[in-house]
């Protein structure tokens, strides 16, 4: 069955549009979780919202279920009833995309013990000042990968003693499942722009009126 957010990337006219809005508001989602020059773990979350957005804009707000119970760990949200993982990555390559965020050892070994792919995925690759893309991977594609190499080159748990946060999928798994006939791509170049920005003067604005 085809997924509906399949639509996001055969339509020129909202391909065009992420395009050129995407490196935008994703640029001024980095100024707002900025301080002192560095950007906060927060900006993850405002990426997930911006994408989200992206689908509202495209499908309704009503066919969007955005109140997904914190059990369902690997869905952010569902369009249509259909559960869609958004992930984020920045970046030339493709390493580190998470599957899932844990520190627990035990949990990581439990998950990929477990694991199957269930969800479509919506990959933004933010490349500043090159190309990334943004990625639709069905999942059908993921499964058709997931056969082939088995779980164990599919999945990369964290190193022993070390504190990545969680359990990625691998760099080649993701490579394959890219290249699979049903994932789709919209290139994106990932330019600057010159902004003005004050992270406070909207909360300002607020203060203000009566």
């Amino acid at each position: 069955m085809s997924s509906r957010l399949e639509e996001l990337f055969n339509d020129e006219k909202t391909t065009e549009k992420i395009k050129r809005k995407l490196p935008y508001l994703f640029q001024i989602a980095e100024l707002e979780s900025s301080r002192a020059g560095k950007i906060g773990m927060e900006v993850g979350s405002l990426r997930e919202r911006i994408l989200t957005a992206l689908l509202i804009y495209k499908f309704g707000e009503e066919n969007i279920e955005t109140e997904i119970p914190i059990t369902e760990a690997e869905i952010d949200l569902r369009l249509f009833g259909k559960g869609i993982s958004i992930k984020t990555i920045t970046g030339k390559s493709l390493n580190g995309v998470k599957l899932i965020w844990t520190v627990d050892a035990k949990k990581a070994k439990e998950f990929l013990e477990s694991y199957y792919p269930k969800y479509d995925i919506l990959l933004a690759q933010i490349n500043w000042n090159g190309e990334g893309a943004l990625f639709f991977l069905p999942v059908s594609s993921q499964l058709s990968v997931f056969k082939k190499i088995g779980r164990e080159e599919y999945i990369k748990l964290p190193k022993e003693r070390t504190n990545p946060r969680g359990v990625e999928i691998s760099h080649k798994a993701l490579s394959l499942i890219i290249g699979e006939k049903g994932s789709r791509k919209i290139a994106i170049e990932w330019t600057k722009r010159e902004i003005e920005f004050n992270a406070f003067d909207r909360w300002v604005d607020y203060w203000r009126e009566d």
